[in-house]
Parts: C-alpha cells; sequence; structure tokens
C-alpha cells in the first residue's frame, strides 16, 4: 500500500511538473493572444528549452568571475578555424534587405501605429528595453501587434484624433526579452518561466500565418547575448518550431544585438549557430558602454568618463563599428548601426542643433558602412533616411559591398582601449537626476522616457547608475579634485532628489514613487557587488 501511495505521489508531481499556469491578472482579450493553441507551443517550448536557462546564465557568471579576477575578453581559440573558414548565412528575405532607417519603441497602440507608419524602414516593436513589463502591457502588446499584422489596428485619443495604418507600413519586427529576465506571471512546473521564450512564443503563435501570406515572415530581435552558446540555444529554438509547424528551416529570421563585451569577441560565431536564421548584427551601443563597464567594472585602468564624452569616436567604440561591419558583411549579413535616442524640440533653434548632431552621428554610420540605422522619434526619420539614401546610393539597397577588406586586423587591445575624458561633478549630478527620474517612471510602469532632450530607455538609465559605481569603487577623483565616496554620492542623491522635485512640480513628485526610486537607485549604487540588472529588482516593484 505505502508502494501505491508513492507512486502515485511521484506521478501527482510528474504532472505538477509539467504544467504551465498564468497567475497573472486577467487583462481584457487576452484569450485571443493566449489561446489554446499559443499556450500548448509554450508548455512545449518550456519543457524543452527553459532547463538550459540557468545553465547559460551560470556561464555568464563564470566568465565574470574570470574578469573579476583580472582576465580581459579575447577572442576564442577554440574557434579560430571557424572564424578562418569561408561560410555565408543562408540569405536574406526581400522585405529584410532594405533596413536603411528603424525605428524603435515599447508596444503600446498609439506607438504600434505611429511607429509603423513613420518614414522607415523597419519597426522594431519592444518587450525589453523601452517597456516596463507589466503583465497588462505585455498581453496587450501582443494584441497590438496581432492587430498591426492583420492589418486593422487603430487607435483614438481621448482628444478625439484617430490613428490608423497607412497603405504602406514598415516591416514588423518584434523584440523579445532578454535571457535573464523571468516572465512571474507565468509558471511552468511552479517556476516562472523564460520571459523571452514567452514573447517569442505569443509572438510567433499569433502572426506567423497572416505574415507569411503578406509575403513577410516572423521577424525577430534577440538582444543581451553573450555568448555563441547563447546563440545556439536560440538556434534550437527556432529549429523546433520551424520542424513543428512543417516550415521550411530558416523561415523564422533574428537579429542579434551585440550590445554586450563578451559578444563582440564571438560575432564570427554567433552569426555560425544562428546562419540558418540570422540576418544581421545590430550595435547596440548604449547597452554596450553598459556591458563595458559592466565587464570591466574590477579593473580601474578601464573606468569610463562622463557619460555625455563618450561617443562612437572614441577608439573602443569605433573599433567595435568597424569588426561588426566587417564580419557581418564578410559572411553575407547586414550591419546595423545604433540609436538616435534625440528627440526633436519645438525650439526652431534647439531643434536645429539635435538635427546636426544627428546627421553628424548617422554620417558616420553610413561612411563605416552600415547599412542602417535606428531612431527613438518619427520627427528624425527624414534626417536618418537621407543620409542613408546619400551613401547606399540609386545602384545599392545597402552597403554589403562594402568589404573594409583593406583595414588593418581589429585586436582586442582596440576593443578594450580606455575611453579618455573628464569624470566631473556635473556628470555625476546628470547621471543620478537621469537614473532617478528614469527608475521612477519604470516602477509605474514606463519603460520610455523622455528626459532632457533624449528618449531614455532601460539601457542609458543602466550606464547612469554603473559609472558613478564604478568611479565609488575605484574611488575616481572629479575634475573638482573631490574623490567619489559613498557618502558623496548619497549627499549628491538627496541634493538630485530635491532638485527633480522642483523640475516635475510638487504635485507630481508627490503622487510619483521618486523616494522608493532613490532608495533603489542608492541600494544598487552603493552595494558591494555590482547589481547586473537594474530591472531586476525593478521588476519587484513594478506596478501591474
Amino acid at each position: 500500500m505505502t508502494e501505491q501511495l508513492t507512486a502515485l505521489e511521484s506521478a501527482d508531481t510528474l504532472v505538477s511538473s509539467q504544467e504551465l499556469q498564468i497567475i497573472g491578472p486577467t487583462v481584457a482579450e487576452q484569450e485571443q493572444v493566449l489561446t489554446e493553441g499559443t499556450l500548448c507551443l509554450l508548455k512545449a517550448l518550456c519543457k524543452q528549452f527553459a532547463p538550459e536557462v540557468p545553465n547559460l546564465l551560470a556561464n555568464r557568471q563564470a566568465k565574470q568571475a574570470r574578469f573579476d579576477s583580472g582576465e580581459l575578453p579575447d577572442f576564442l581559440e577554440e574557434t579560430k578555424s571557424l572564424r578562418q573558414r569561408d561560410w555565408q548565412i543562408r540569405g536574406i528575405p526581400k522585405d529584410l534587405q532594405d533596413r536603411r532607417v528603424e525605428i524603435t519603441g515599447p508596444v503600446d497602440r498609439k506607438m504600434v501605429i505611429n511607429a509603423l507608419n513613420a518614414n522607415a524602414k523597419v519597426f522594431m516593436a519592444d518587450f525589453e528595453d523601452s517597456l516596463a513589463p507589466s503583465w497588462h502591457k505585455v498581453v496587450q502588446g501582443q494584441i497590438n501587434l496581432r492587430d498591426a499584422v492583420n492589418g486593422d489596428i487603430s487607435y483614438t485619443a481621448e482628444t478625439g484624433k484617430h490613428y490608423s495604418l497607412s497603405d504602406n507600413p514598415a516591416v514588423l519586427v518584434c523584440r523579445v526579452r532578454g535571457l535573464h529576465m523571468q516572465e512571474r506571471h507565468v509558471q511552468f512546473g511552479g517556476v516562472a518561466i523564460p520571459a523571452g521564450l514567452f514573447d517569442f512564443c505569443v509572438y510567433f503563435y499569433n502572426n506567423y500565418r497572416k505574415l507569411l501570406s503578406k509575403g513577410s515572415g516572423p521577424y525577430f530581435y534577440i538582444p543581451k547575448l553573450e555568448s555563441h552558446l547563447e546563440a545556439r540555444w536560440w538556434a534550437k529554438v527556432f529549429a523546433f518550431v520551424e520542424e513543428r509547424f512543417c516550415l521550411q528551416p530558416g523561415t523564422i529570421k533574428c537579429t542579434c544585438l551585440i550590445e554586450t563585451l563578451p559578444a563582440v569577441f564571438e560575432m564570427d560565431e554567433i552569426l555560425y549557430e544562428l546562419r540558418s536564421n540570422i540576418v544581421a548584427l545590430n550595435c547596440g551601443r548604449w547597452d554596450y558602454i553598459f556591458s563595458y563597464i559592466k565587464t570591466l567594472n574590477n579593473h580601474s585602468d578601464r573606468v569610463l568618463p562622463d557619460r555625455q564624452s563618450v561617443t562612437m569616436d572614441k577608439p573602443f567604440l569605433s573599433a567595435y563599428s568597424r569588426l561588426l561591419i566587417k564580419t557581418c558583411h564578410k559572411r553575407g549579413a547586414l550591419a546595423m548601426g545604433g540609436m538616435a535616442a534625440f528627440i526633436p524640440s519645438k525650439d526652431a533653434q534647439i531643434n536645429q542643433q539635435v538635427l546636426a548632431k544627428v546627421k553628424q552621428d548617422k554620417q558616420l554610420e553610413a561612411r563605416n558602412g552600415h547599412d542602417g540605422t535606428w531612431v527613438a522619434h518619427p520627427g528624425l526619420a527624414d534626417t536618418a533616411m537621407a543620409i542613408f539614401n546619400e551613401y547606399i546610393g540609386e545602384d545599392h539597397i545597402n552597403q554589403l559591398h562594402i568589404t573594409r577588406d583593406v583595414d588593418a586586423p581589429i585586436h582586442a587591445r582596440e576593443l578594450l582601449e580606455p575611453a579618455k575624458g573628464e569624470c566631473t561633478e556635473a556628470g555625476m549630478r546628470l547621471n543620478i537626476r537621469i537614473a532617478l527620474q528614469y527608475i521612477e517612471s519604470w516602477i509605474n510602469g514606463n519603460g520610455c522616457v523622455p528626459i532632457y532632450g533624449l528618449m531614455e530607455d532601460a539601457a542609458t538609465a543602466e550606464i547612469s547608475r554603473t559609472s558613478i559605481w564604478q568611479w565609488i569603487k575605484h574611488r575616481q577623483q572629479l575634475s573638482s579634485g573631490e574623490v567619489v565616496t559613498p557618502s558623496l554620492f548619497k549627499q549628491m542623491l538627496v541634493e538630485e532628489l530635491a532638485n527633480v522635485k522642483d523640475e516635475v512640480g510638487a504635485d507630481r513628485f508627490t503622487h510619483g514613487r521618486f523616494t522608493q526610486a532613490a532608495v533603489l537607485l542608492e541600494q544598487i549604487t552603493t552595494s558591494d557587488v555590482l547589481v547586473d540588472f537594474l530591472t531586476e529588482p525593478g521588476y519587484q516593484m513594478l506596478v501591474e
């Protein structure tokens, strides 16, 4: 009898370990995207692939421990022959061959319509850095994208203004969340599932048929990769789904962001692992700067100066851009440029300055050989488009013909070269104000925030707080001669919290969560160990 009970208990445990549960609050119309078929696929993906994610994340930690002990990132010796061999990716669908301007933004309904209608070739609909992933926003975002794919998305504002799709919208690409993020509102076997797996599954299942019938396809942006082993995981996910739905291998297409320092040393390997599905790599410059700080946080000779002075003409960033282009074009993949985070101004003089900065930035990218670039606001699309039209010319739709073969080899030392510049009190105070306002907006559910003329997302806030953390760790001396310490930071935090109150107004401050944001900022900035992502503790505070 005891043996029978034990067997039954084991069976119950096995059943519960295979269960998929949605524990988030009910969102209106969620049954339209969280269908039986969607959840069946999600369960299969979680069963097959979720157990590998902790090991991939543990590999990140092990590699970081080596960097903390004094090792520097470098190209992998064990894959040297792969880098030297002649091979290419499977190919690029027709509607992804011309990506000279891409607009990015979160998946709220009005944004989706405006972005698809902008003068851009691609809209990257973002479930990652520009979205604070409350359950409502995640589910509603999937509904919005499904409606956009079906061509019947519309929105009427409180003012009565109506928004609808134009006849020739941009190509839609969905950016899923990174491997480090969990979707706590969905559990498999009682454990929160990988958020990126959820985003991928729901978008794919609800849209692949319609997209293919329109001559497009299920296209994705994959963020935050740190190694080719993580790329291999995604390749297995794509192959599993293609086989399950009887699709030709390579039907699912992806672009990978090279936005971590470890990944820049494995670009060939990432392209190779995903060669059936990948079409491009992207210079995610803001996250890349954040990753440079994080990866080299223990190296006192690699401390970055004020964020505002770390521009793409710095040697380590220029080398990153040029190596990405050379690697991609050698393998037949597109090389996408980075984000123009500026926001157009209603003041004509200020707007002229904004457009001049955008023009300078985009000319550098186009001259290097990038095939396209990112803008965060529709008002910048025309400027970026004009520049890439000029460089690409009438005879081409991209710059794959620019091989950069005449360039000298780019070595690890160039990718790691310290950036020169001042560390100033003004820069530190600006970082505090930006981080404060961004974290406050994020935990209130808004992940894309205009601050001081820039469209800030999680990546730029990460730079702000990790830069100060690194200055504290290495007792960096400011240009004023003052040494950065925890007590100096706390003093400035109190003062800048008061300045933010003056800027936003007493009513907005009182009804906001600025004090909670300040507490979180202090915790993660004065922590003995660098917190990997502010969005992880922030996720616990996120308003649903």
